[in-house]
């Protein structure tokens, strides 16, 4: 996984020439005008690493979550 600053032009976004290939598949954040994302090259890191746990099915969904929170607090 690459994490890539682009903007929006004419409708579509644009990244730097060679960043990306034909057919790449990609996720895209958007912030608001005056935000931007800059992350730590450890943030990027754990980023990509939390992203493959997701891909190998290494992860707990929101629901899961929320029940596991309402057992906790007995709520």
């Amino acid at each position: 996984m690459k994490v890539i600053s682009g903007t929006v032009v004419g409708g579509k976004v644009e990244v730097p020439q060679g960043t990306l290939a034909e057919g790449d598949r990609v996720a895209i954040v958007a912030t608001e005008p005056a935000e931007s994302i800059q992350l730590t090259p450890e943030q990027e890191a754990e980023l990509v690493a939390a992203v493959e746990d997701i891909r190998r099915g290494r992860y707990v969904d929101g629901q899961e979550l929320l029940a596991e929170l309402r057992k906790r607090t007995g709520g």
